[in-house]
């Protein structure tokens, strides 16, 4: 009789609806307060001085017939682009879908010019409010466009990055085997050494690219969401799995993969960096890149089968560890050479960041369970000055 009566009670549901409402009385207020500042910007009476119109080129398009600027309106208002200049000459343009832009709308401007190959262009952008936006084309060329015979070029760039040195590095395996206790601390120490020397520099090129990346998109912000966001998830995978572990050398496994899988995301930045250099026709700079990262790059298989050196990992584990770790450089050159977007490469470089700097912390717990039982710190802080030294020369090779 009284459990029905509880079910009947009207009341029952009245502390989560009081909950509810609480919930969004500030809410309520918040939204009175703006619109209450907006009817009258709280008693001031000045205009602007000036209209303020910002328009991102996101990509350039080169064909036969002119070029095609894609373009997105990043100001604070709408701007109408109302003449198109190329090297000082006005010219006539179309704007797709139109030339007036809302905020955050994107158009493309096509532009027919019979332009000449490998000789520079600048184009200015005038809108209706007399703001000059200044695009330049340091050399022009065709775009790439996604071909069958690019695709595999731009995948054979990938392998000689990512996937052969790796493998390469892969190599070193049955010597470490032969290793003692120091020298394996003092390996793994090279491998922190290797990983944090990675962080860093994913990190300072995440804010390179961060810098022309458009206000509204906030390039800061998508580094640090892919830096933060990809530790906590990789430390939340890493702390899972290590509850389930019950035994080291199943830590030591856990450890290896997850290397694996940062330096593959670290990977995926490089192979960003490559592509982009081939479709902005620095082909120079795209084939420096490429031998640059192939020395460097060996370096990371020894950092993936380290953690394992103790072990006897199949051959086939080990083949997939290492397409983990060197493979994301293939669809990193794709991105960069099809679609390159600012945004989406902090955001990536971010992400590779956060990655390697969990996998050097998962490095670190692993030399410390080894010093409780043989402590050697000056081995240890060797090995990472060693890594990050080896990291530093090999990178002259790219800077």
């Amino acid at each position: 009789m009284s459990a029905t009566t509880s079910a009947a009670d009207p009341t029952r549901g009245r502390p989560a609806l009081a909950t509810a409402g609480l919930l969004v009385l500030p809410l309520v207020l918040l939204g009175l307060v703006i619109a209450l500042f907006t009817s009258n910007n709280a008693g001031i009476r000045l205009d602007a001085p000036a209209p303020i119109n910002l328009l991102s080129v996101d990509r350039t398009v080169i064909t036969d017939g002119g070029f095609h600027l894609y373009v997105q309106n990043v100001g604070p208002g709408e701007l109408t682009i109302a003449q198109v200049i190329v090297n000082d000459a006005v010219w006539p343009a179309m704007v797709d879908p139109g030339p007036t832009l809302a905020r955050l709308d994107r158009a493309v401007i096509n532009i027919p010019y019979g332009w000449v190959q490998a000789e520079p262009y600048e184009i200015r952008i005038v809108t209706a409010d007399a703001i000059v936006i200044d695009h330049e084309i340091p050399v022009a060329f065709v775009t790439p466009t996604p071909t069958g015979e690019l695709l595999l070029s731009f995948t054979l760039i990938g392998v000689y990055v990512g996937v052969i040195p790796v493998f390469l590095g892969l190599l070193w395996y049955p010597a470490l085997r032969a290793l003692g206790r120091r020298a394996f601390t003092l390996l793994m120490g090279i491998t922190a050494g290797l990983l944090l020397f990675l962080g860093v520099d994913a990190t300072n090129e995440a804010f390179e690219v961060a810098a022309r990346v458009a206000s509204p998109f906030q390039g800061v912000a998508l580094i640090g969401l892919g830096l933060v966001l990809t530790f906590l998830l990789l430390e939340a995978f890493s702390r899972r799995q290590n509850a389930a572990t019950r035994s080291d050398r199943d830590l030591r496994l856990s450890v290896a993969w997850t290397i694996a899988l940062g330096i593959g995301l670290h990977n995926m930045a490089e192979g960003l960096a490559i592509g982009t250099a081939y479709a902005l026709g620095e082909v120079a700079l795209g084939a420096f890149l490429v031998i640059g990262f192939i020395v460097q790059n060996i370096t990371e298989g020894l950092g993936v089968v380290a953690p394992i050196a103790r072990d006897r990992p199949s051959w086939r584990r080990l083949s997939a560890m290492g397409l983990l770790a060197g493979a994301p450089a293939i669809v990193g050159t794709w991105i960069g050479g099809f679609t390159f977007s600012a945004p989406l490469a902090a955001l990536f470089l971010g992400i590779g960041a956060g990655a390697v700097f969990q996998v050097a912390l998962e490095i670190f717990r692993l030399i410390r369970r080894d010093e409780a039982r043989d402590p050697a710190p000056f081995v240890a802080f060797g090995g990472i000055a060693a890594g990050m030294l080896v990291m530093y020369v090999t990178g002259l090779l790219i800077k």
